[in-house]
């Protein structure tokens, strides 16, 4: 057991909470590019997950309404 399996687990959502509440003033506009960047990476990688999740749903009704 390590001291990292003895620490809370953060909340669902926590870190875009924070990112949320960033002070955008203290970023220069290449960091504000390079975050608008990184959060358009993040969104890509959440529509995939939605895409992948809404075929394995599809693919499971698809079995399971066989018979109709």
């Amino acid at each position: 057991m390590t001291l990292e399996d003895l620490e809370p687990r953060p909340q669902r959502g926590a870190a875009l909470t924070a990112l949320a509440r960033e002070d955008l003033d203290l970023f220069s506009v290449e960091e504000l590019g390079e975050r608008v960047e990184a959060l358009e990476a993040e969104i890509a990688r959440a529509r995939a997950a939605m895409d992948g999740k809404s075929s394995r749903k599809s693919a499971a009704d698809a079995l399971f309404n066989f018979r109709s």
